[in-house]
């Protein structure tokens, strides 16, 4: 145990400064672009959707949250919330940055998301129609889920989210570590998540966990092998922070929560598989 604690003090110490630099420059643009942005998403039409992946991709942690709080007053519509939460990461990207994963990898991951995100939205506003927009733009709900540091030093966020992921990403290493250690590096591509469909429904359940803790762990699965490009996809596309919570929180139809609820993972564990191969190319 000591040797795989160890090993896995040695694999994520280095990444600390890289969290912290990434995590400081996500806080300074959500601080001074963040209202700004829910603001022109609440006056979008139908480029809401288009809008919706491009900020998604950004790894706001309350944007999700505003965006339910949107449409849960019919703000904004379907599409545009689909696309937001396919589009939405949570800790991937900083975890790819911070664990020098290619540039080329990087690119390609926040682009097919994007596109994906996009496509998808427009699509369920084409097929349903846009929804009736005559509720009040009102400001949004603030982040729920204790992300918001508004009232806060900037240093002092940033510091408190790196330690936060750093320790759960050193307790995910040492799972993952033993795990290689008593299974086998030459096993490990036998397990379920590198297998065809299987692999990606289990990935989307997994992404479907309301808190960080699952885009932390498809990362991590991902980059060490253990999970492939089609689950990685299928998990990040349908996870969506705790936006589903808050949804569920505040519309006051459980049934169409419910039907966002099966719209992100049908369409999130079938764009996984659909794309999958297009990013291991």
């Amino acid at each position: 145990m000591e040797h795989i604690i160890h090993h896995a003090l040695h694999d994520t110490i280095g990444i600390l400064p890289f969290l912290f630099m990434t995590y400081l420059a996500i806080e300074l643009l959500e601080r001074y672009a963040g209202e700004k942005t829910v603001i022109l998403m609440g006056n979008a039409r139908w480029s809401g959707p288009l809008l919706g992946a491009l900020f998604g991709i950004f790894p706001q942690c309350g944007f999700s949250v505003s965006m339910s709080g949107l449409y849960a007053r019919r703000v904004i519509t379907r599409g545009s919330l689909l696309a937001v939460f396919l589009a939405t990461s949570d800790e991937m990207l900083p975890i790819l940055i911070s664990k020098s994963a290619p540039v080329s990898l990087i690119i390609r991951v926040l682009f097919i998301k994007f596109a994906a995100a996009a496509a998808a939205g427009l699509l369920v506003d084409w097929g349903s129609g846009l929804l009736p927009l005559n509720a009040p733009k009102e400001k949004s709900p603030g982040d729920d889920d204790g992300c918001s540091c508004h009232h806060r030093n900037v240093l002092m966020c940033a510091l408190t989210h790196t330690l936060k992921i750093f320790l759960f990403l050193l307790a995910v290493t040492i799972l993952f570590t033993a795990l290689v250690e008593t299974v086998g590096p030459d096993r490990l591509a036998g397990l379920i998540l590198n297998r065809p469909v299987l692999g990606e429904l289990l990935a989307g359940l997994i992404g479907l966990i309301p808190n960080c803790a699952s885009s932390v762990i498809i990362t991590e699965l991902y980059l060490q092998g253990g999970m492939s490009a089609s689950a990685m996809l299928s998990g990040l596309m349908v996870g969506s922070g705790v936006g589903l919570l808050v949804l569920f929180r505040m519309n006051t139809s459980w049934k169409d929560s419910l039907v966002n609820l099966l719209l992100l993972y049908g369409s999130g564990v079938l764009l996984g598989m659909l794309l999958g191969p297009i990013l291991s190319l």
